[in-house]
């Protein structure tokens, strides 16, 4: 497939892809699309799906997939527009109901520590729908308590000790943090910058999936591209990051580049190669066919990554 087959492909799927293909691949602002995404397809099958007591599931976090918070979640990376009344209304219920004594978010009953990374992911998508500032002081406060020496952030560091960050926790933070910063917020801004400075060093001492002792892959699930990615790292998760975020090309970037386009399928597209189990509202695609999210994420990543990588050259 050429590549203008393959935005043809891809301006076939749900409203939510046309709209990230025209902002990303297209550079054209298509505000009607974004204004759909809402009332059809995979937008408004997510909100169908609230309860009367506004939330998703069973709740802030059960069953995983179908709470509210991985609904919202899904419906940040949607694009979904930022006001809608119904997210943030569920939003302020999760902030009302779900600190804990550490002044995180925890859904947990039997454990008094919060999460990082859910409170990474929390602040990802409620700063995206505009959440009000002062309930999330205390999140702010309890993510920078939880750095480690090493730059990044690991979930289990205030519960059972650990001393090296997490790929995991570290981008769900720095996805938060990133998100913080565009809409606007400034409470305690200057260290929650610096600690993404030092998060995204630690990632990129990682080469983005290896050890910094063995040179191995850390983990083989790093390679492989599931969408949507929950909480778990993958290298396209940590690649379409840097892209949002504006970073400067690095080559400790390659690697993980190069795994990338060695996952690209003959007919130009790739596929989605797993899917983490659980219950889900629905399946957006299918496990082993070409997927629409993966190559869309793909290609906008080589798209900005090839353009700043040229801009470092000539300098």
């Amino acid at each position: 497939m050429g590549h203008n087959r393959i935005l043809q492909w891809l301006l076939k799927g749900d409203v939510s892809i046309q709209y990230q293909v025209h902002r990303d691949l297209l550079s054209l602002d298509q505000p009607e699309l974004r204004t759909r995404i809402e009332r059809e397809g995979w937008g408004a099958l997510l909100l169908a799906q609230r309860q009367d007591n506004g939330h998703w599931g069973r709740g802030f976090y059960q069953p995983k997939w179908i709470s509210t918070h991985y609904t919202l979640l899904d419906l940040k990376n949607l694009g979904i527009l930022p006001d809608n009344a119904l997210i943030r209304e569920a939003i302020a219920l999760i902030l009302e109901q779900e600190k804990s004594a550490d002044g995180g978010l925890n859904p947990a009953r039997t454990i008094e520590e919060s999460d990082v990374c859910v409170n990474g992911m929390f602040l990802n998508y409620a700063c995206y729908f505009g959440a009000a500032e002062e309930p999330l002081h205390s999140i702010i406060d309890f993510i920078l308590s939880q750095r480690l020496p090493d730059g990044g952030f690991n979930c289990r560091f205030n519960r059972s000790g650990a001393r090296h960050s997490s790929l995991h926790s570290t981008l769900s933070i720095l996805e938060g943090i990133l998100e913080y910063g565009l809409n606007g917020y400034t409470y305690r801004l200057p260290e929650l910058e610096a600690a993404a400075a030092s998060s995204r060093a630690f990632i990129l001492l990682h080469r983005l999936y290896l050890s910094d002792r063995t040179g191995e892959a850390i983990n083989p699930s790093f390679l492989r591209l599931p969408y949507p990615s929950r909480w778990k790292y993958d290298i396209l998760r940590a690649l379409d990051y840097f892209r949002y975020a504006g970073a400067p090309w690095d080559e400790r970037m390659q690697p993980a580049i190069e795994v990338l386009l060695k996952k690209r399928r003959k007919d130009g597209t790739w596929p989605l190669q797993a899917k983490y189990p659980g219950k889900v509202h629905f399946d957006m695609e299918q496990a082993g066919k070409p997927s629409r999210w993966n190559t869309l994420r793909a290609l906008r990543v080589l798209k900005y990554l090839g353009e700043v990588q040229n801009r470092s050259e000539k300098e």
